[in-house]
């Protein structure tokens, strides 16, 4: 069933203090910000991770749990994600009642591929299925399509298809793009503008793009959690922008001019793989060019919170762009 997330009712987390819920990538960016909520609400976190061993802000190993405890590293077990075992990955989850879910690879390397991380969602739903787990609250993407010629889309399409295949009870998101402390998108834009005199946009930069914050994505999960029956819901922001004023904005946060020049999706794609290369990163891949300037990064759907780009990027103009985020050492470099 296709709902909209903003006119479901906003309730107290009713998960008891002391349940306990499993967050794949619990020390990523919203995992992180996720994880917080629930050790703030007084629940425990096993967070499912391909790096059990890299530290997380709130530390990786299991001690009994109080009442009423302050938030701390005691809260939050790291697990491997074991996919070769699938009996261990089971028992990861025994004993969790929600799975929040946002395992994906934003692009291949090596032998990650999306056709993999397709393979590895069913995996992991079906061993919550087994191991008794009441609710999965998925991340998917605005707009997934299982016709797509794009991988990324159509992989997250056919994630989407096999939760609701899975016999569990779940609730889908689709966020569009977010932002907030340790984003990705919007401080690599930042970091370009302070950078250099003019920044290429794909075709002629008037596709929208609806910005939502990491933390209220995070409350719109934690709300989902608790819904009866299953759903998916768009999860946007509340301002929209064409993407060419989204740079302008982010350039006039922080004091800077710059020309803002449409060009051919090849010529992007070039001038993003070299520039790429003296980051050692992949800054934007062919998928998310096509993805952009399709308008895939807007929908119609009313916003599930509060907070303006507008005002973050005021508020965070000191900070924003000043390092280049890197996702190849961020997932990859271990």
């Amino acid at each position: 069933m296709d709902t909209e997330l903003a006119v479901l009712p906003s309730k107290r987390l009713r998960l008891a203090a002391g349940a306990r819920v499993a967050v794949t990538g619990a020390g990523g960016y919203s995992g992180r910000v996720l994880t917080r909520a629930l050790l703030d609400a007084g629940i425990r976190v096993v967070n499912l991770t391909g790096a059990p061993d890299r530290p997380t802000p709130f530390g990786a190993q299991p001690t009994p749990f109080a009442a009423q405890p302050a938030p701390s590293s005691a809260q939050v077990e790291s697990r491997a994600f074991a996919w070769d075992r699938p009996g261990e990955l089971e028992r990861s989850l025994a004993g969790c009642e929600v799975l929040f879910n946002t395992y994906w690879i934003r692009f291949p390397r090596g032998a990650a591929t999306h056709e993999l991380a397709v393979r590895r969602s069913g995996q992991l739903f079906d061993a919550a299925r087994r191991a008794g787990v009441r609710r999965i609250v998925h991340t998917s993407i605005a707009k997934p399509d299982l016709g797509s010629s794009l991988s990324y889309y159509r992989g997250k399409a056919e994630v989407e298809r096999a939760l609701r295949a899975s016999g569990v009870g779940h609730a889908i998101l689709r966020p569009t793009v977010l932002f907030g402390d340790g984003d990705v998108l919007l401080n690599n834009i930042a970091w370009c503008v302070r950078r250099f005199p003019l920044f290429l946009v794909p075709g002629d930069g008037r596709y929208r793009v609806q910005p939502l914050h990491v933390a209220d994505f995070a409350s719109a999960l934690a709300r989902a959690a608790e819904e009866d029956g299953d759903f998916t819901a768009d999860a946007v922001g509340e301002e929209t922008y064409e993407f060419r004023e989204l740079v302008r904005t982010v350039a006039r946060s922080l004091g800077r001019r710059v020309a803002v020049i449409g060009a051919p999706q090849a010529v992007v794609r070039a001038a993003t793989a070299v520039l790429g290369t003296c980051v050692a990163d992949v800054m934007l891949t062919s998928h998310e060019i096509e993805g952009l300037c399709a308008g895939l990064l807007a929908t119609d759907a009313p916003p599930v919170g509060s907070r303006r780009l507008s005002t973050w990027l005021v508020a965070h103009a000191d900070e924003l762009g000043v390092r280049y985020a890197n996702e190849v050492a961020r997932h990859y470099e271990r």
